[in-house]
C-alpha cells in the first residue's frame, strides 16, 4: 500500500524555510507516534534577523492557504520560535537551541519526509 501523502500545509512551511535559507529543515512525520499533533517542521537559522524572517515567511504562506497558528512563541527572542498550527507544528531554531533541544533524537521513532524543494 503506498504511503499516504501528508497534508500540503506542512509542506507548504519547509518550503517557506527553504526559500529563507532555512538550514537542515526537515519534516518528521508524528502520526502514530504521538497524540498531540501529526508533523513537526524542523529548520534552524543563522542569526534572529533570519530566524524572524523564516517565522514570517512560513506564517504568510500558509495564510495564503488558509492556514492560521493557533499560536506562536518565542518570537522576540528568536532562539526557538515555535508557530503551532494544530495538526503540525513548525520549530525554528538558533543553532545552539536545535543542538541542545535536538527534538530529532527526542523523535527518533518518527519517519522522516523527503521535501521536493523545487517547487517554490
Amino acid at each position: 500500500m503506498p504511503e499516504k501523502e501528508p497534508p500540503i500545509a506542512p509542506v507548504i512551511a519547509a518550503q517557506a524555510a527553504e526559500s529563507k535559507k532555512a538550514l537542515d529543515v526537515r519534516v518528521l512525520d508524528l502520526r502514530g507516534v504521538s497524540s498531540f499533533t501529526d508533523y513537526f517542521v524542523i529548520c534552524s537559522g543563522a542569526n534572529i534577523r533570519q530566524i524572524q524572517a523564516i517565522s514570517d515567511e512560513v506564517e504568510e504562506r500558509l495564510e495564503k492557504h488558509g492556514e492560521r497558528p493557533l499560536g506562536i512563541e518565542g518570537y522576540e527572542r528568536a532562539e526557538w520560535i515555535l508557530a503551532d498550527y494544530g495538526d503540525f507544528i513548525v520549530h525554528i531554531f538558533s543553532q545552539p537551541a536545535r543542538e541542545f533541544y535536538d527534538l530529532e533524537r527526542l523523535w527518533r521513532s518518527a519517519s522522516q519526509l523527503t521535501i521536493d524543494s523545487s517547487s517554490h
